[in-house]
């Protein structure tokens, strides 16, 4: 398989319950088949920004937010992704992905995202 930009290709999502930064098991699949791209021809470093939801404070969502991306992170290195590709950030919840103010709005906020870096 030709290297790839991660730019080029979307990762998955990963998706958390609420109050919660524990990986969910449906999610696992998911971060490893991210793991094969990576492995398998997918260059360059990338970002895994921790979201929120709108409820909680400021500074809880932040360090909640921070959570989730390093849990995300510790998975993907444990799959064989080197540590030097995976930067973390938290936005909190200052960047929602949904604006309405429903339970499943709020769960399509409350996920690990991949950028490239």
């Amino acid at each position: 398989m030709p290297a790839t930009s991660v730019a080029a290709t979307t990762l998955s999502d990963v998706y958390f319950d609420y109050d919660q930064f524990t990986l969910r098991t449906e999610t696992l699949t998911a971060l490893e088949n991210d793991a094969r791209l990576l492995q398998d021809g997918l260059t360059g470093p990338i970002v895994i920004e921790g979201h929120c939801d709108e409820r909680g404070t400021h500074a809880y969502n932040m360090v909640l937010g921070e959570r989730r991306a390093q849990a995300v992170q510790r998975y993907l290195k444990d799959l064989g992704i080197s540590s030097d590709r995976l930067q973390i950030v938290s936005y909190g919840k200052e960047r929602p992905f949904c604006k309405e103010h429903s339970e499943a709005c709020w769960q399509e906020n409350r996920r690990a995202h991949f950028s490239p870096r």
